[in-house]
């Protein structure tokens, strides 16, 4: 999801997400260099981040709505699609800048952490739209979110984060806890063994996560500006492109499809691109970091009004754990120093 966010680790050079999260390194860096101003400069940072937020989930029930047309890959392949094409067209001069660097410089180090980065972003998008297709939004993004959440604490020496990681370790526990509920709305897809298989997905996007979080680092401080990520969208759009196109075939040439998987692509990364690159400029990471954690709740809620999936009490204390542990790691994160090149 480019989305997609702690997951954002203060560097040189970021959106995710998740996407997000919507959700990217890169965004929070370009935030603190790019000079003017935009529309919503006199909005709150509060406003900005709350905005992004709901924007990736409410992009996410459109994506589980479309599943009931289009399969979960395809999908994927038409937010990844719809954001490297807008990332291109709007930041085609320094992209072409970026390559024609590599090619002169011969720099294929370079080319492998951003060609790493994109691929990491292809299996975090396709992972978390398969588990959207199986588990409730807000069980699959608070799961995805202990990705980050290890990143954050192993980055850390305090004792204080064993605590957090208890708490996170806490809620998956009751997620798991007999079993998890099935997804409703688009095409659910019921059953304990597709329950597993949801919670699955939603774990390896997280694992794809924290790899994100890692690469957008490294090829920040490879490319400048946001060229390295738009290098790394075209990448995940083009490997997302076989199995894409392979499930959705026909269907994905539907203008409704088209139009749906266009506001998809919007709403769940240019859009949070943008606002979290303003709210970075005037807040400290581990305030945006703390904010961020209300993504899980965000999800739940989406999923309930867009696509009926009520939570179980039992579900919205393990998300309220998940939570309470995310915002504790971004607000006692550290600095970290940047990884040599």
């Amino acid at each position: 999801m480019i989305m997609e966010k702690f997951r954002f680790q203060q560097s040189k050079s970021r959106e995710l997400r998740p996407a997000g999260g919507s959700r990217e390194e890169a965004t929070r860096s370009r935030g603190q260099q790019a000079p003017g101003r935009v529309p919503w400069a006199a909005v709150p940072p509060s406003a900005l981040v709350m905005t992004g937020i709901f924007s990736v989930q409410l992009g996410a029930g459109l994506a589980a709505k479309l599943f009931a047309q289009v399969p979960p890959a395809a999908v994927t392949g038409l937010r990844l699609w719809t954001s490297a094409a807008v990332m291109v067209l709007i930041g085609a001069r320094p992209l072409r800048n970026a390559l024609s660097g590599l090619l002169r410089r011969r720099a294929w180090r370079d080319a492998a952490v951003a060609i790493g980065f994109g691929l990491t972003l292809a299996v975090m998008n396709f992972s978390i739209y398969q588990s959207f297709a199986r588990i409730p939004l807000g069980i699959a993004v608070t799961i995805e979110f202990l990705g980050p959440l290890g990143v954050a604490v192993a980055s850390s020496r305090r004792l204080l984060d064993v605590l957090w990681v208890g708490l996170a370790g806490t809620g998956v526990a009751l997620l798991a806890r007999g079993g998890s509920t099935p997804s409703r709305g688009g095409a659910a897809i019921s059953g304990h063994g597709a329950v597993l298989a949801g919670l699955a997905f939603a774990l390896l996007a997280g694992l794809a996560w924290a790899a994100y979080i890692l690469l957008s680092r490294a090829t920040g401080q490879r490319f400048p500006g946001s060229s390295g990520l738009t290098i790394a969208m075209v990448v995940a759009a083009v490997a997302i492109t076989p199995v894409g196109v392979g499930t959705g075939r026909g269907a994905l040439l539907r203008p409704g499809v088209l139009a749906i998987g266009l506001a998809i692509g919007l709403l769940s990364s240019i859009v949070p691109y943008s606002l979290e690159l303003e709210a970075l400029r005037r807040i400290p990471a581990r305030v945006f970091g703390i904010w961020m954690s209300l993504e899980p709740a965000a999800a739940a809620l989406v999923g309930l009004v867009i696509l009926g999936q009520a939570l179980a009490v039992r579900e919205w204390l393990a998300i309220g754990c998940v939570m309470v542990a995310c915002a504790g790691a971004a607000r006692g994160a550290r600095q970290p120093q940047a990884p040599e090149a």
